[in-house]
């Protein structure tokens, strides 16, 4: 065993060697052209400059949420209601939404399509418009971006003449369930410059908007955060609002009930003061009965408004806001030095891949072609 170790050992020296030979060769073939390494390096940074400058900058918005906790039960309002044998709490629960959809929710189509109408400004206040508009006439792109958009922009020019009528009967009135191509376009551009992150342990939910203005970025986000607080307290309330309703119904109607009844009694003693008879006074009793059951009902019915009105702001879901938006300062993308760094490491891996392999695979290919053709 020791003889094997023994003879293994320089086995392994011997390739370690050899490998710090080839790697001292590799580096010494680059060293060897330098010059064109570095000049090929020189002009990736000149592009590289010009690519960073061409890109419009973006600027991101960011918002912190930290929800109340599902498990928050009971308060004041419970508490009130518990006086009365009325357990307020109870299905509160089971409505809440989970905050893993959020992120579904904000990229949905009714949801982008409430934005389109949102007011938009440019710090400079050069642009005033609807974030649609915003979306559609004021996005500024590479101009690399219009020469290889040109050719698609002439197809689809060339086929709006054939569905131009169609598009624009769409155009009177926005549809979610019958977007037009440019509707779905906006929409869809509009879904992935918002993001929305939730964290599961916590429940914080994060929500960014990136805009090439940055005011335009911070309203937009404020609005998207408004508009998911909205949604949510919409969908925990419905069926509290909903009840809520017809609460209010019930409680019209058994105060309508009882004025009439008082409204009649009162007129039968009135005209029947003098009167002694025992059908005038079964008669009069049989509306004070009337007037007693419809107060008693009316009674309820106010009782059971006030707790309907209580359900509905003990459900309503309380969200703090942990960082609120603010104008950002400066853009979020591109990142000049990264753009640069990535062409220069580019243009300096292509030189040695040439230098080390590409040469000589190419050299070996016009060796095979010239030996088959001759």
């Amino acid at each position: 065993m020791n003889d094997e170790k023994n003879m293994q050992q320089p086995q392994q020296l011997q390739e370690y060697d050899e490998q710090e030979i080839d790697l001292m060769e590799m580096a010494l073939k680059v060293w060897a052209e330098r010059k064109w390494v570095i000049k090929m390096c020189c002009i990736a940074a000149v592009v590289g400059v010009i690519v960073a400058f061409s890109i419009p900058r973006e600027y991101s918005t960011t918002v912190t949420l930290a929800p109340e906790t599902s498990g928050k039960s009971g308060g004041g309002m419970s508490s009130l209601a518990a006086m009365v044998g009325i357990n307020l709490s109870s299905g509160s629960s089971g409505d809440a939404l989970s905050p893993d959809l959020y992120p579904d929710i904000v990229s949905s189509t009714p949801f982008l399509i409430d934005l389109f109408d949102v007011r938009v400004q440019d710090k400079k206040a050069r642009i005033d418009t609807t974030l649609y508009i915003y979306m559609k006439d004021h996005q500024r792109s590479p101009w690399w971006g219009a020469i290889l958009s040109a050719p698609m922009k002439a197809l689809g020019w060339t086929l709006s003449l054939f569905r131009e009528k169609e598009e624009k009967e769409g155009e009177a009135q926005l549809d979610p369930f019958r977007l037009t191509a440019e509707e779905s376009a906006i929409a869809k551009a509009l879904s992935t410059r918002i993001s929305v992150a939730v964290d599961k342990k916590t429940g914080v939910t994060t929500i960014s908007v990136m805009m090439q203005d940055p005011l335009i970025s911070a309203s937009m986000t404020d609005t998207v955060m408004h508009n998911l607080q909205r949604y949510i307290t919409d969908y925990r309330t419905n069926k509290a609002r909903h009840d809520l309703a017809f609460a209010e119904k019930l409680y019209q109607e058994s105060k309508t009930n009882y004025e009439t009844a008082q409204g009649k009694y009162a007129n039968f003693v009135d005209a029947n003061k003098n009167i002694v008879q025992l059908s005038f006074r079964a008669e009069q009793e049989r509306l004070q009965n009337e007037v007693n059951l419809a107060y008693q009902n009316y009674s309820q019915m106010s009782q059971q408004l006030q707790l309907a009105k209580a359900k509905v702001q003990e459900i309503t879901p309380v969200y703090t806001v942990v960082q609120p938006a603010s104008v950002p300062l400066r853009p979020t993308k591109p990142s000049k030095v990264m753009v640069l760094a990535g062409f220069i490491f580019l243009a300096f891996a292509g030189c040695a891949g040439w230098i080390l392999f590409g040469r000589d695979f190419l050299a070996n290919l016009k060796n095979q072609l010239k030996g088959e053709a001759a």
